[in-house]
């Protein structure tokens, strides 16, 4: 069902050749960057990961003094 309707139609005045052109360049160029996705961002490795590094919440209870000098 492809219909061969224009994609501009010019209502009211006659508009010269550049500008037709110099509309439908704008006109192109918004559409192709409505498609664009934005690029991935780069997965990190667990060693640049600084999350290690901080110190966790301390957990009261029973064994407590143990389980913090363990590694997690």
């Amino acid at each position: 069902m492809s219909e061969n309707r224009p994609l501009l139609r010019v209502v009211r005045g006659t508009p010269e050749d550049d500008e037709l052109a110099a509309l439908a360049a704008v006109i192109a160029a918004a559409a192709s960057a409505g498609e664009s996705s934005p690029a991935p961002e780069p997965r990190r490795s667990r060693w640049a990961d600084r999350a290690g590094a901080l110190r966790q919440p301390l957990q009261p209870g029973p064994g407590a003094w143990r389980a913090s000098s363990l590694p997690r």
